[in-house]
């Protein structure tokens, strides 16, 4: 049977207790999530000390203390620690005990919670519905490409003619490079090389490439968080990732603009229902027009751009690797302010490789 202890730390309402002083004595893991805090630093302070906005609350938790009834309202308010994130919650203040003037409970319900839980399982539906079609299409291919590459080589026998073999030789050459982009379509096949790194480094390796063949007239934002620790993850799959991000913003944002990335911390983190201690989390953020809103549903599915030239590959093949880590990316789009993040849970290799296995059983 659960403790009390457990079934605290286990709901997904933000809970705050407070001592009758108005400060925090305990905060549960839920809020330590909404409010980017660990319960060591929210101890001892007030609510309106994390978030100056929860002021409507003072009043409340007074009236509470005063008449031993509970009361509630709802509040929108951004979050300093999360990087300025909006929350919409609704509150309620009722007392822990039947003393009036005793210890408080708070709770807030983050309805932008929800939204975003459902948000991320519309994009897990696109990532299965993504690798159906992606590999379907590049099993099609392959087949006729097979084909064709066999009869160039029986072409090449029939014919003696050196400036004719020219011609077979380009198109033999075609044929492999077809087949190899075919082949990374189906995505990674090998384990995952785990090897201990700093995000930091890789993200300083890829802005390096993308800064070379940059437009002048874009510059280039680190925001970095230098406590982060370093991962587990495989080098190569993750470049990547952050190169096909940094390359769609780049191209989104023209010849003139802004590219800032940010690196942040998360605590207890949940990505697909699992609730994750530490996460790491990378963001790209242009100041571009932003995802035109007849994609937005879908910019995760095969050949979906909106860019004249564009596959539509990258974006689906990144968030293919990223889920390989047990990861997810999200993204959120306004005109002038477009932001693609990177979600990157801490893992042991063998949770990491248990759940490679199981997605390619249901690939």
């Amino acid at each position: 049977m659960l403790s009390t202890e457990e079934i605290f730390e286990n709901l997904a309402t933000a809970i705050f207790v407070l001592s009758k002083e108005q400060t925090i004595l305990l905060i549960n893991a839920a809020a330590e999530t909404m409010f980017g805090i660990s319960r060591k630093q929210a101890a001892g302070r007030s609510p309106i000390d994390l978030v100056p906005e929860l002021q409507p609350l003072e009043p409340l938790c007074t009236r509470v203390q005063q008449t031993g009834q509970s009361f509630g309202r709802n509040l929108s308010f951004t979050i300093p620690q999360r990087n300025f994130v909006t929350v919409r919650a609704a509150c309620r203040v009722s007392p822990l005990t039947e003393s009036a003037s005793e210890q408080l409970i708070i709770e807030l319900f983050d309805a932008t919670h929800w939204q975003q839980r459902d948000k991320e399982q519309a994009l897990f539906t696109q990532r299965a519905a993504s690798r159906r079609i992606i590999r379907q299409l590049a099993h099609e291919i392959l087949n006729p490409l097979g084909g064709m590459r066999g009869a160039v080589q029986l072409l090449e026998r029939q014919i003696n003619d050196p400036e004719l073999d020219e011609y077979t030789r380009v198109i033999t050459k075609e044929v492999d490079r077809l087949v190899a982009l075919t082949e990374n379509l189906l995505g990674p096949r090998r384990q995952l090389d785990l090897k201990s790194v700093n995000v930091h480094e890789l993200l300083e390796h890829v802005l390096l490439l993308i800064e070379n063949d940059a437009p002048a007239g874009i510059q280039f934002i680190r925001d970095y968080d230098p406590s982060l620790p370093d991962i587990d993850l495989d080098r190569d799959q993750i470049i990547q990732v952050f190169l096909n991000i940094a390359r769609n913003a780049i191209q989104s944002i023209g010849t003139t603009g802004v590219l800032t990335v940010h690196t942040r911390a998360f605590t207890n983190f949940v990505i697909d229902a699992q609730r994750h201690r530490l996460t790491i989390g990378v963001e790209f953020e242009d100041d571009g027009p932003g995802i035109s809103a007849d994609i937005e549903d879908s910019i995760f599915y095969p050949l979906v751009t909106n860019r004249e030239g564009g596959t539509g590959l990258g974006l689906p093949l990144a968030q293919d690797l990223v889920s390989h880590h047990g990861g997810v990316i999200e993204f959120e789009s306004e005109p002038g302010c477009t932001r693609f993040m990177v979600r990157l849970p801490i893992q042991l290799e063998e949770q990491l490789q248990e759940q490679l296995q199981l997605q390619e059983q249901l690939s």
